[in-house]
């Protein structure tokens, strides 16, 4: 690990910390954190109280990097997703997709006529599957495959910087 990654560890912990002393000494602290519902709602009330506990290992704060990083570029407004096509050939479309603190409406399903593979680079999200129970989390690193016609929602992206996402799009026929 490089002593700048350490450092940086090693303040994440240090907040951490003091964040706990401090909820455990404010009761209404304590109970606005049992209120939590997932993780940003902690980060953003950490950093209502001057503490910044949010940013992921390795996570760089905005990339510098040109059009080639996926991962560089400026959050979408709140709400919002932004998409950028990749690649495209015959049957086949790659395109990399920014969403920020974004949902879809309540009851919108995606019936998409071609499959879907995706892959979240960054951030987290939370995917519903209408022949599914549960929904899924997804962090970064989740992939899946989506069958063509098969109803889906996103049901919640991570705020600034956001959630990126890798689609791949296809036509052909493809084994679930």
């Amino acid at each position: 690990m490089a002593e700048a990654q350490l450092q940086q560890f090693l303040e994440k912990v240090r907040a951490l910390q003091a964040f706990v002393a401090l909820s455990e000494a404010d009761p209404a602290l304590r109970q606005a954190l049992r209120d939590c519902n997932h993780h940003h709602q902690v980060v953003s009330l950490a950093q209502s109280r001057g503490f910044e506990i949010g940013r992921r290992w390795g996570e760089q704060e905005n990339p510098t990097a040109g059009d080639d990083n996926l991962l560089a570029g400026s959050c979408p407004a709140a709400g919002t997703e932004e998409t950028r096509l990749l690649l495209e050939a015959p049957g086949l479309r790659l395109e990399r997709i920014h969403s920020c603190d974004f949902a879809n409406p309540d009851h919108f399903w995606y019936d998409q006529e071609e499959h879907e593979w995706v892959l979240l680079l960054r951030g987290s999200a939370t995917l519903r599957f209408a022949d599914e129970p549960e929904a899924r989390q997804m962090t970064a690193g989740d992939s899946l495959w989506i069958r063509a016609h098969r109803a889906h929602r996103l049901e919640r992206t991570d705020p600034a910087p956001g959630s990126v996402w890798l689609a791949l799009f296809s036509k052909a026929a493809c084994a679930d």
